[in-house]
């Protein structure tokens, strides 16, 4: 387990690099991958309790220490067949959308270190259509590696620990605001219900990117023309993990720009915990927030705007 903490410590020494740790690890012989920033710790797999009218793929929940965790049985996920269970199968224990949740595992091989540029989007029929749950293809060395969108696995298996537009009702009625507002995310997805969201919030001048090469290609764009950037970008939202360039990337590049650098710049991901705090406010990052918190990002947009001004 102290790796995986020496490899996270690594990456707060490094920051704006474009790079990622993947952890890679086996189902049925198949090669997957995982952002080391999610990875709490590895263990044995052990006994878990049932939980009644759970999704399928949730074995139940069982407590390793302080900390009662829902396991998630990802073989059963990937494949909607039921899984033999190992006694040498692993728990991954993640955190991310301020969750700790096990993966069930059959291996795990080990840690690769990579350039977003070298993770490539997965092609529709491979990935399963617009919302499958493949994110990425990595080059790991010899090996190509699956990186599973685990954002989505939860949103499907647990709808309530997602973005809500729930959020956005309570904050009442609200004008119309055509402010230009810039998003980089990956995610077909949760750029959606963003969208969605920002919409019923007023904002209705979303400028969507991919991933951040595609933003910072837009965003580059607009200086040569310097006096109109406030009126084609006005403030930027970004999630960190993104194929070609990660958000973290992309906020050190605008923030280091001599015309870009006044655009308040939000991290939106499922990331953020006291670490990538720092890694944040070492990009320059304005604001930084977990991601299922879509009615505090509208207020933390609507304040950054006025401030702006």
């Amino acid at each position: 387990m102290s790796s995986i903490s020496e490899n996270k410590t690594n990456i707060l020494l490094e920051t704006g690099t474009n790079e990622i740790e993947i952890m890679e690890f086996t189902i049925d012989g198949n090669l997957y991958g995982i952002n080391v920033a999610k990875v709490r710790e590895i263990i044995m797999s052990d006994k878990v309790k049932p939980m009644p009218h759970s999704h399928p793929a949730v074995e139940g929940v069982f407590k390793p220490r302080d900390i009662l965790l829902t396991v998630v049985d990802l073989p059963m996920y990937l494949t909607d067949v039921p899984s033999k269970k190992n006694p040498k199968d692993l728990f991954i224990i993640t955190n991310f959308n301020n969750l700790n949740i096990a993966f069930r595992v059959h291996t795990v091989e080990g840690i690769s270190r990579i350039s977003w540029g070298d993770i490539q989007k997965p092609d529709k029929t491979v990935s399963g259509g617009e919302e499958g749950v493949a994110t990425g293809i990595a080059q790991c060395g010899d090996d190509l590696v699956t990186i599973l969108d685990f954002e989505k696995i939860v949103a499907e298996i647990a709808p309530e620990t997602t973005i809500q537009i729930s959020e956005i009702e309570k904050l009442g009625a609200r004008d119309r605001n055509e402010t230009p507002i810039v998003l980089a995310e990956d995610s077909i997805l949760l750029t959606k219900m963003i969208r969605e969201s920002l919409k019923k919030a007023g904002y209705i001048n979303l400028k969507e990117f991919n991933n951040g090469q595609e933003a910072w290609e837009y965003l580059s764009s607009l200086k040569d023309n310097a006096g109109s950037i406030k009126s084609e970008a006005s403030l930027i939202i970004t999630d960190i993990e993104m194929p070609k360039m990660d958000g973290h990337r992309l906020t050190k590049l605008v923030k280091s720009d001599d015309i870009l650098k006044n655009i308040p710049v939000i991290i939106f991901s499922s990331l953020i915990n006291p670490e990538m705090q720092i890694k944040g406010k070492q990009v320059g990052a304005d604001e930084q927030l977990s991601k299922p918190e879509i009615g505090y990002l509208v207020e933390v947009i609507d304040q950054l705007l006025i401030r702006s001004k």
